[in-house]
């Protein structure tokens, strides 16, 4: 396997690895065993890890499932000397200054697990968790996802959700809402701390899951980001061809400026095989939720070599090239995680 050079390190928005590190919680050392090895081969320094529970899951499932993943997530740091948990702008740099090392950013995907109550997003972020995504598959309590496309945006209790989180100092995560709830969100969240971890562009394929030129320039006009995200459903389930992804990422960059786009995978073959996460029946799943998890040579972050290859083809080089790997996604968290890792 040939591995990304120095120059090419990556940082990558969104990954559901703990979904199958939680699976594998009776394994020795799935962390090690399973994830270490293809992130270090990919050239993977920063991984934000996603926590999410089932899509059909009462409340206190949900949670339950969440601090799952948590507890996995803090014995892969506790079993791995190279690995460190990144709470803050400090954290960071210190991953990033040292050599060898790997970060990991806790990040809730939809907020199935706080129920009914935005006070327990104050425990998931004393727990380490500094990005809070407000949906996923289906409507919860705080605001409609994909699925309801082209229903309500926030609900009342979610405007109370994202008052708390910009509060706190959290980062928000757009990612999965639908349009109303997206513009809902970047009109009351927090300006420099709102990005689509994992997302694509519409215009180049016609899914409610990838945003509109409209969303992108909005995005941008919050200072906030789009991670391209290297999926079939929403890439092109047609070509899933690396060369449709960068098709995604040029289209954002003409649109927003290569300042405002990164990387975020949602690699899930390693879940998929591992059983880890019930898929929707077909009455509940969106239309952009398809069977197929992977790109042609780009199904995990081992690949990440052939992405950056390709990039190189298309005319990504220097700062470009390192701006989009993980120089983007690096200055933004440095600029939003807090200072220090103080608990709030």
């Amino acid at each position: 396997m040939t591995q990304a050079p120095q120059s090419t390190e990556i940082f990558d928005a969104h990954s559901d690895l703990l979904l199958e590190l939680a699976h594998r919680s009776g394994e020795p050392e799935p962390f090690a065993r399973y994830w270490l090895g293809p992130l270090q081969q990919g050239g993977v320094r920063i991984q934000v890890c996603a926590l999410t529970a089932h899509f059909d899951q009462l409340p206190d499932r949900a949670l339950q499932q969440t601090i799952g993943q948590i507890q996995a997530c803090y014995r892969a740091v506790r079993e791995n000397s190279s690995v460190s948990l990144i709470c803050s702008a400090q954290g960071l740099d210190s991953v990033l200054g040292t050599p060898e090392q790997q970060g990991l950013i806790l990040a809730l995907q939809g907020s199935e697990s706080l129920g009914y109550s935005v006070e327990l997003a104050d425990i998931f972020w004393n727990l380490g968790v500094r990005m809070f995504a407000l949906a996923w598959i289906r409507r919860n309590p705080f605001a409609d996802a994909v699925a309801e496309a082209p229903a309500g945006g926030l609900s009342k209790l979610g405007r109370v959700l994202i008052d708390r989180l910009t509060t706190k100092g959290a980062i928000v995560d757009l990612a999965h809402t639908n349009d109303a709830t997206f513009f809902d969100a970047l009109e009351r969240g927090p300006r420099g701390r709102m990005l689509v971890s994992h997302g694509g562009c519409r215009a180049v394929r016609a899914s409610q899951r990838n945003l509109s030129d409209a969303q992108l320039e909005a995005l941008a006009e919050c200072g906030g980001m789009l991670g391209i995200m290297m999926l079939p459903s929403g890439i092109d389930p047609d070509r899933p061809e690396i060369s449709r992804v960068i098709d995604h990422l040029d289209h954002a960059v003409d649109v927003i400026g290569i300042d405002r786009v990164g990387l975020g995978a949602d690699f899930g073959r390693q879940v998929a095989l591992a059983g880890a996460i019930k898929r929707p029946p077909d009455s509940l799943r969106p239309a952009h939720m398809g069977l197929d998890f992977s790109i042609d040579d780009l199904a995990g972050p081992e690949h990440y070599p052939n992405l950056v290859r390709a990039l190189q083809g298309r005319g990504y080089d220097g700062e470009r090239l390192r701006a989009i790997l993980s120089g983007n996604l690096i200055k933004f968290f440095s600029q939003a995680l807090p200072p220090t890792a103080r608990p709030a």
